[in-house]
């Protein structure tokens, strides 16, 4: 999690969005190649989601409406977090900024009654064939939900659970 300086005063604020050296200093050496947004209502979970090697991806999140919960699960075989999650919630507001390194599955759920907007960078392009994911309930992960999501895809409820993935 990166914290991030917001300089407010009558008009509002400001604040970067990246800064190369800022996230280098916190270990971040990533060189992001795309920008996403996404919406999302109250409920919905997307996720937890990931690309098969060689076409992992590291991502930066960022609340920029709502807030959201985000889980994250180490799924590199023969790592010694193997397995493990890693859960934060952040908002617009706390202005904060989660790092999902390459190798890892994540997941955004919306917790706000508002709609939550989330923007990422992403290093590395999307490749559909490598596209994969881990059912979001798999009792081995037991991730505590801070809400129950309501609004999954048909494709986020239908990823192999941990145990199974190649």
């Amino acid at each position: 999690m990166i914290d991030t300086q917001a300089f407010e005063d009558y008009r509002g604020y400001f604040m970067e969005g990246y800064n190369k050296d800022v996230f280098a200093k916190n270990g971040i050496n990533a060189t992001f190649e795309q920008y996403n947004v996404s919406l999302s209502k109250k409920g919905t979970l997307r996720g937890l989601h990931y690309q098969k090697e060689p076409y992992g991806q590291a991502k930066m999140f960022r609340c920029v409406q709502g807030e959201i919960f985000d889980a994250c699960v180490d799924v590199r075989r023969g790592s010694k977090t193997f397995g493990q999650c890693v859960t934060a919630t952040y908002s617009a507001k706390d202005k904060k900024m989660m790092f999902v390194p390459k190798g890892f599955a994540n997941s955004i759920l919306t917790t706000s009654e508002e709609d939550a907007i989330v923007v990422y960078m992403v290093e590395g392009y999307h490749v559909s064939e490598a596209e994969t994911g881990l059912r979001w309930d798999d009792p081995d992960l037991a991730i505590n939900w801070p809400v129950k999501p309501t609004l999954l895809s048909k494709k986020d409820q239908s990823w192999p659970l941990l145990k199974d993935i190649g």
